[in-house]
């Protein structure tokens, strides 16, 4: 019989170490910052929070009409704009109003 030569088909190992890439933790004190960060406070108050509410009841019934011309509201964007206005005039907290910044013409 003739003397067959045995084909490997395992895959060698790299001689490479394997190195594992997590950081070992340590054990530390609590040594962590306190957060400065300030405290948040509403921008709106309850005030506004009702016109608001009031005014999208309102639209939602068809009854709600804009200021000059006194048409029907069809927008939500526009039902809480007119809350919002409602709610400034009776002095409730709501912040003041972005003002369109002015464009020059060339």
């Amino acid at each position: 019989m003739a003397a067959r030569k045995k084909s490997s088909t395992r895959k060698k190992s790299s001689t490479r170490k394997k190195t594992s890439t997590r950081k070992k933790s340590t054990a530390k004190t609590s040594t962590r910052k306190k957060s400065t960060r300030k405290k948040s406070t509403r921008k709106y108050g309850k005030k506004a929070g009702q016109k608001v509410k009031r005014a999208m009841h309102e639209m939602k019934r068809g009854e709600l009409k804009s200021g000059r011309s006194g048409k029907k509201v069809k927008s939500r964007k526009q039902a809480i704009a007119i809350g919002l206005s409602e709610a400034r005039r009776a002095g409730g907290k709501v912040p003041s109003r972005k003002r369109r910044s002015s464009r020059k013409r060339s």
